[in-house]
């Protein structure tokens, strides 16, 4: 069994409510640290972090309506359409109704947003060398943050 795979144990008397015992807090440090460095990597571009997030999900998956990109980025229609009006402001997305489902938005890039892509593509690379990990190792720990993830939205549901 790898360390990854063992069984949490009990932390010892009186540290359990200790801070740098917390998980919760070491994973909400290491998204607050991503969130500094992606500011600064996408300052260039006029983007957030959010912003470039919707960005990455209609680039690998083209045209979606609201539902769906919140659907892959968790996130509901009242977060996400503030983030796709911004968007459509800096010329980047259009939202146009469904004609199958009046109730539908679909956002579909521009071109300037198909062309940023190319400006932004040494962000995932920026991010690799920052993390310090090495590629088994980043990919090893994105594979137990989404069994953490996994096991958490069902134990919430």
């Amino acid at each position: 069994m790898t360390p990854s795979q063992t069984a949490p144990t009990e932390p010892p008397a009186g540290q359990a409510l200790r801070l740098e015992e917390q998980l919760c807090f070491a994973v909400h440090a290491a998204s607050r640290a991503y969130d500094g460095i992606y500011r600064a990597l996408l300052k260039k571009s006029g983007l957030t972090y959010p912003q470039y997030l919707v960005m990455l999900v209609l680039w690998q998956h083209g045209p979606l309506s609201v539902k769906e990109l919140g659907s892959y980025l968790r996130l509901d229609s009242g977060t996400l359409s503030p983030l796709v009006r911004r968007l459509e402001s800096a010329g980047l997305v259009r939202r146009v109704r469904s004609a199958q489902d009046e109730r539908s938005v679909i956002v579909h890039l521009t071109e300037s947003g198909r062309a940023m892509r190319t400006t932004i593509d040494d962000v995932p690379r920026a991010i690799g060398k920052a993390t310090g990990l090495t590629m088994p190792a980043a990919m090893a720990l994105l594979a137990d943050l989404n069994t953490l993830t996994a096991s958490l939205e069902a134990a919430a549901s």
